[in-house]
């Protein structure tokens, strides 16, 4: 005897309170799921699944939303039912949140405080898959004069290396600097390496007469000052 065949709840089989659009008009964009986010830029879905069922489907295929942040169009158009139309939906609203992190950080140009940096550098490096080890250049009243990135890849002494670091910084007559570095697991639990590689750049900063005012790990969402730990 043949079972019956499994049916797909439909966005129409959802009460209405309950659909994707409807929630985000009542509770906001910050309350829904980053599923439900999806299912809003995909509109409809394809074939008996339900637009929920296809943004469920390209999280599944890309681990997470994380890895959409550099995914390309065939990829997306790899996944059933994701034809050219919901592709370019979708990459056109990745785009737009680049472009307003970016905007963001354009108008950034004094740190006051770690979560300047943060606020600075986090939407860019949390995504990470590798560990991005980036300098700030300031001026004498903590404007950024320039960002450098010095190194990708596990961090360790030899590869961020204190002449490679100050190089810029020299070149720019800069007063100070601050350090950061991404965690690509998110915690931003600072490591036995990153305490070692910050005691030799103090030690370079005081020999070269330029502050190492701050180092800060930055993980998904959250992020350490070692000064505020006490480690600087």
């Amino acid at each position: 005897m043949e079972s019956p065949r499994k049916e797909r709840l439909l966005v129409r089989d959802v009460p209405v309170d309950e659909r994707p659009r409807e929630r985000m008009m009542q509770v906001g964009a910050e309350s829904l799921s980053n599923q439900e986010l999806l299912a809003i830029l995909l509109r409809t879905g394809t074939g008996g699944c339900s637009v929920l069922d296809l943004a469920e489907q390209i999280l599944a295929r890309f681990n997470g939303i994380r890895s959409l942040v550099d995914v390309k169009i065939e990829e997306l158009m790899a996944v059933p039912g994701i034809g050219p139309a919901k592709a370019v939906q979708l990459l056109a609203a990745i785009e737009l949140g680049r472009r307003i992190a970016r905007h963001k950080k354009e108008r950034m140009d004094v740190i006051r405080c770690p979560q300047d940096v943060a606020d600075l550098l986090m939407d860019r490096l949390r995504f990470q898959t590798q560990e991005h080890f980036v300098v700030l250049i300031l001026d004498t009243k903590n404007r950024v004069i320039a960002e450098e990135t010095i190194s990708i890849g596990s961090l360790n002494a030899s590869i961020v290396h204190p002449r490679e670091v100050f190089k810029p910084a020299l070149k720019r007559s800069a007063a100070s600097i601050i350090c950061a570095h991404n965690h690509p697991s998110g915690d931003p639990t600072p490591s036995r390496e990153d305490l070692e590689v910050t005691r030799r750049l103090l030690e370079a900063g005081r020999i070269l007469g330029i502050e190492v005012l701050d180092h800060v790990v930055i993980g998904d969402h959250r992020y350490i000052s070692l000064k505020e730990q006490g480690h600087m």
